[in-house]
């Protein structure tokens, strides 16, 4: 698996997979809280057990967060599907997620914008993987799922 620019942001996109992503949601909010319809505390409500997962394994990006501009955000993913916990899995690294996602049964993984700082939290993206949207580990790695 390959964090370099061919990932999405550090995890694989499978290629079959119908990939719904939530930038033009994102940017609503944020214009509405820069516009002052929404204070911080409408914003930034991030859950503690989110906030922890941020902290302790969310992938950084080179992006300062849209609320506070003092901190990088970062990403964080969660695995739900059959066999997994129901509070879903969080992948602690990429070949933990890699792993999930060549499981026979089909997963979905959601992909959170966190800013561990002022609890700023948006879902990025979310798509399907495993079964039908199985990645093998060359393509996980190359990031071209």
């Amino acid at each position: 698996m390959s964090f370099g620019p061919s990932a999405l942001r550090g995890f694989p996109v499978t290629g079959t997979g119908g990939r719904v992503e939530y930038r033009l949601a994102r940017n609503a909010v944020v214009s509405e809280f820069r516009k002052g319809r929404l204070s911080r505390l409408d914003v930034c409500d991030a859950h503690p057990e989110l906030l922890r997962a941020a902290r302790n394994v969310g992938v950084a990006l080179a992006e300062s967060c849209p609320i506070c501009e003092e901190t990088e955000v970062v990403h964080v993913t969660y695995v739900f599907g059959s066999r997994l916990p129901k509070n879903g899995r969080c992948p602690t690294n990429p070949t933990e997620l890699a792993r999930l996602c060549r499981r026979p049964d089909e997963v979905a993984c959601y992909v959170v914008e966190v800013c561990p700082n002022c609890s700023w939290n948006h879902l990025a993206r979310m798509y399907p993987a495993g079964g039908r949207h199985r990645v093998t580990a060359s393509r996980a790695r190359r990031g071209n799922g």
